[in-house]
């Protein structure tokens, strides 16, 4: 719990919206839009950290 505690105010709001009412429909868009994000943001930490070495 206490990493939870860490993250940002609208992540914190984001999880308990969708365990409390996020519908099916949301779930899915909320993970796409999520999983393209993380990729995304970990394939440019990666061109980075490759450029830097």
């Amino acid at each position: 719990m206490k990493e939870f505690d860490q993250f940002p105010k609208v992540m914190k709001k984001l999880v308990r919206y969708i365990k409390q009412d996020a519908s099916l429909d949301q779930l899915e868009q909320f993970k796409k839009e999520l999983d393209s994000a993380i990729q995304k943001r970990t394939m440019m930490l990666n061109l980075k950290k490759t450029s830097e070495n």
